[in-house]
């Protein structure tokens, strides 16, 4: 078991390095980066550098070779790809410690620190919430499956996961923030935390973000409702036509004992797939729920950089996302040991 477990960790590296060295050279190679968009700022153009991608030379006529040369040092194209993704890698710790091509006052790593925490609270609250509502709630649609709660309830998570999140997300808003006359107005429309919020106290600070999170956590757990819900229903009633189920009942175990003792614990064997998964969950943030919301997270500051072409915090996104990904799935691993310790990894 401590082998597999070695194995997995030394399997990160080479993982890792295949990942960032594939995403490296998409944004070396991709139309439009830093060096075209320092152009067409210098010609007085438009700051998407995609007209000069397509163009040519022809366009960029008042840029002379010099400036090009001396724009491709700034920005380090000149050298090598190999030396820049060394440089990146190992020079520049994995990128956080470069300047922000937006920013130039910031590295990667305090842009990225700056969102972290709001990230941190958004995704880790909607995992746990997500897990401690759909596992109950599975375990209650296996024990009365066929019945009016169960039917009632896959309708209402069906219908939850069918409503993009997007759209959730503004009727929410329209229904309890006051976007609409006649509505509620009862919970803030967008924003992590309200204007005044150093000067609260300890426990106004809690209410405040607590008010702030409803509606987005809202959106983010109705998404995984049904998957997760199902999943522990299914894994449940199997476990309970078990065999090993028929034989507790015929020595006179009870049902409590059926159930808590034995069947649960081993339906929970696929839901342990996802745990891993808090993670990257907690660090990546959700691009839509974050736009809809206006929340400062790790999903909007990513959007951002890819649409800037701020390949720095791109990319030291792209690789603690990928750290903590790769973590997780040895975690899932761990956590099936913990549910089982008959199961034999090698």
């Amino acid at each position: 078991m401590k082998e597999y477990f070695l194995r997995r960790l030394l399997l990160i590296i080479p993982t890792f390095l295949g990942i960032t060295f594939l995403c490296f050279g998409i944004t070396q190679f991709v139309p439009g980066g830093p060096v075209e968009q320092a152009i067409m700022r210098m010609r007085g153009g438009e700051q998407g550098g995609e007209s000069v991608a397509s163009t040519g030379q022809s366009e960029a006529g008042s840029i002379t070779e010099t400036q090009r040369d001396y724009i491709r040092k700034h920005y380090g194209f000149d050298q090598p790809f190999l030396k820049r993704y060394w440089k990146w890698l190992v020079d520049d710790k994995i990128g956080l410690q470069m300047e922000s091509y937006k920013f130039p006052n910031k590295t990667a790593w305090q842009m990225i620190s700056e969102r972290f925490p709001v990230s941190l609270v958004f995704g880790l609250t909607g995992f746990l919430l997500t897990y401690l509502v759909c596992i109950p709630l599975g375990v209650l649609k296996a024990l009365w499956h066929g019945k009016p709660f169960d039917l009632v309830s896959s309708v209402i998570v069906f219908v939850g996961y069918a409503i993009p999140a997007f759209a959730l997300g503004m009727v929410l808003k329209m229904v309890f923030c006051g976007t609409v006359d006649g509505l509620w107005d009862i919970l803030p429309a967008t924003g992590f935390y309200s204007q005044d919020f150093e000067s609260l106290g300890f426990w106004d600070r809690c209410v405040d973000l607590l008010r702030h999170l409803i509606l987005p956590v809202t959106c983010y757990m109705v998404g995984s409702f049904a998957v997760l819900t199902l999943l522990m229903k299914n894994s449940l009633l199997e476990q309970i036509n078990s065999d090993y189920v028929r034989t507790v009942y015929a020595k006179g175990g009870s049902t409590a004992r059926v159930l808590w003792c034995h069947a649960l614990r081993n339906a929970l064997i696929p839901i342990a797939t996802g745990f891993g998964g808090v993670l990257s969950i907690m660090f990546a943030g959700s691009v839509i729920i974050e736009r809809v919301f206006e929340i400062p997270g790790m999903g909007s500051l990513s959007l951002e950089a890819v649409v800037g072409r701020d390949y720095p915090v791109f990319m030291g996104t792209i690789a603690l996302t990928s750290i903590l990904g790769l973590l997780g799935n040895v975690l899932s691993d761990f956590c099936y040991v913990l549910i089982d310790p008959r199961i034999s990894l090698k």
